[in-house]
């Protein structure tokens, strides 16, 4: 099996650039090697950012969309590619197309076992209304922006049964809000 096909694949769904480029720092670094001096440099007195210390750098393989439909589309074209998505991180809010709720409505229509993140610094619906809706904990988690680095691994290592170089097999799910 190549390198990329042991990727799990994750979708970020949201309309703001800077929380895709916060995704990607975060779930797929940079190795050492392609980063610049300065950087390299700040490691060296400083010891390494907190996002490089994460051992996810050949774990995930990070998509992105800026809208709900897009979202729905990338989705639906990962399935008919036979390459489905592990696990889509998904904004409540993203105007002017669908909000998350609505996203996520049409997702379970296409991919109903797909593992679902809602984040935002809002909510437009009690934690209760979108479960009740959407099914059980197992599927669906919830993360409050600004995110912690530690808390988005977590959920991304978690809900997507990713195991890291020289571990076993990936952790449970756990029940709950996520």
């Amino acid at each position: 099996m190549n390198e990329q096909a042991r990727k799990r694949r994750i979708l970020v769904v949201d309309d703001a650039e800077a929380i895709h480029k916060d995704f990607r720092r975060i779930l797929c670094p940079e190795p050492i090697g392609a980063r610049d001096a300065l950087a390299q440099l700040e490691d060296a007195l400083f010891g390494p950012a907190p996002s490089r210390q994460t051992p996810s750098t050949a774990v995930f393989e990070l998509d992105s969309a800026y809208q709900g439909q897009e979202g729905l589309a990338r989705v639906q074209e990962a399935l008919d590619a036979g390459r489905p998505y592990a696990l889509a991180f998904l904004d409540y809010r993203m105007p002017p197309g669908w909000n998350g709720f609505e996203t996520l409505r049409h997702l379970r229509q296409v991919a109903p076992s797909l593992p679902v993140v809602l984040c935002s610094a809002y909510s437009d619906y009690s934690w209760q209304e979108i479960a009740h809706e959407f099914g059980g904990p197992h599927l669906l988690a919830e993360l409050r922006k600004p995110f912690n680095t530690q808390e988005l691994n977590r959920l991304a290592l978690t809900l997507t049964g990713a195991t890291l170089p020289g571990e076993g097999r990936g952790a449970t799910p756990a029940p709950g809000r996520g």
